[in-house]
């Protein structure tokens, strides 16, 4: 009989399985602490449970995390890690060290259903949801773990597009019985999955970031076909009702491209655009992927970009570029993965 994992339930799922099984309700915080706070690989481990209760345990679950199976180092201490997951696809998380933080990008898919055309997980195509065991183990199985201090779900896929995971991975992340982090440690990327973020809003209190790229509805429609179906107009009108002048802040990443979206006419549109809303706007250096004709701003266009934002009242920051010599855009690592074991053609 295939185990299951224990790594991943939520303290309600533990609770329900140790009742099944016949142990005191306490147990599931017992266990909980185990898998979050110590972060045990073993059941033998849980040692203030009895003997008789970890063989119970121990004869339908295993806990469930596994290492990396590749890695790549930047010369700016940036490290790309793979791992394999449940289905034998390949997924990446990104360790960002920078002074005082140090923070994870974490995927939540395999590939992704939106398609963006400047995006190689997009060009992967979609293949499966991750769980949250699989989203939890990125941030438990590096060597880094204990260091982060901050954990951004801006790596492969759309967040709001596995939705359960997703909120039970936040959960995990942010309760007491589990990594008992604040949420404003934790920001989730979206391309603005209206009613998936309407639930976020209200049950989260993550900070938000919004992909958003061009203001301009037939240009943002030419390289994120999400824009038919969720237009950035309407979800920045949802945006608008929730509060952000307190603990949550929302962004927009804003990828410049040369030639593209980052003349005034563009910078003006998008003040209009977010015109009433409290938020801030990172400017974003395109990584060059294969097959996308796109290049990224020069360096004298994105300071003019970003300097008129400013006057006209927008927090407006440069993003410094990390790990370029290392794959950086995501997805990059794992399709030269998949091609190596021979599950995508050259």
């Amino acid at each position: 009989m295939k185990k299951e994992y224990l790594a991943g339930k939520t303290l309600e799922e533990l609770t329900q399985i140790v009742t099944r099984l016949g142990m005191p309700r306490f147990t599931a915080g017992q266990i909980a602490s185990w898998l979050y706070e110590k972060r045990i690989r073993s059941i033998d481990e849980m040692t203030n449970l009895s003997k008789i209760n970890r063989e119970r345990l121990a004869q339908e679950y295993e806990i469930g995390y596994s290492m990396p199976v590749d890695e790549i180092r930047s010369v700016d201490g940036t490290v790309k890690y793979l791992f394999k997951t449940s289905t034998g696809n390949f997924i990446e998380s990104v360790y960002i060290p920078d002074h005082d933080r140090a923070t994870l990008c974490v995927s939540s898919q395999v590939g992704c259903k939106m398609n963006c055309y400047f995006c190689m997980t997009g060009k992967q195509g979609f293949k499966a949801q991750l769980t949250t065991r699989e989203i939890i183990n990125q941030v438990i199985s590096i060597p880094e773990s204990n260091t982060l201090t901050n954990i951004v779900f801006m790596g492969m896929g759309e967040p709001l597009d596995n939705m359960d995971a997703v909120m039970d991975a936040l959960t995990i992340l942010t309760a007491k019985w589990g990594f008992a982090w604040s949420p404003k440690r934790i920001t989730v990327s979206t391309v603005g999955v209206k009613l998936n973020l309407q639930r976020f809003l209200a049950e989260t209190d993550c900070h938000l970031a919004v992909s958003l790229h061009n203001p301009f509805p037939e240009e943002r429609l030419s390289i994120m076909p999400v824009q038919k179906a969720f237009p950035i107009d309407e979800v920045i009108t949802l945006l608008k009702e929730y509060d952000f002048r307190h603990q949550r802040r929302l962004s927009f990443e804003y990828i410049m491209f040369n030639g593209f979206n980052d003349s005034l006419k563009h910078a003006e549109a998008l003040v209009r655009l977010l015109k009433g809303v409290d938020c801030r706007v990172n400017l974003i250096r395109f990584h060059a992927i294969p097959g996308v004709e796109l290049k990224s701003s020069v360096e004298p266009a994105m300071v003019s970009f970003r300097d008129y934002l400013s006057r006209k009242g927008i927090i407006c920051t440069i993003r410094t570029s990390r790990g370029e010599d290392i794959f950086a855009a995501c997805g990059m690592l794992s399709t030269a993965k998949k091609r190596e074991t021979g599950q995508v053609e050259n």
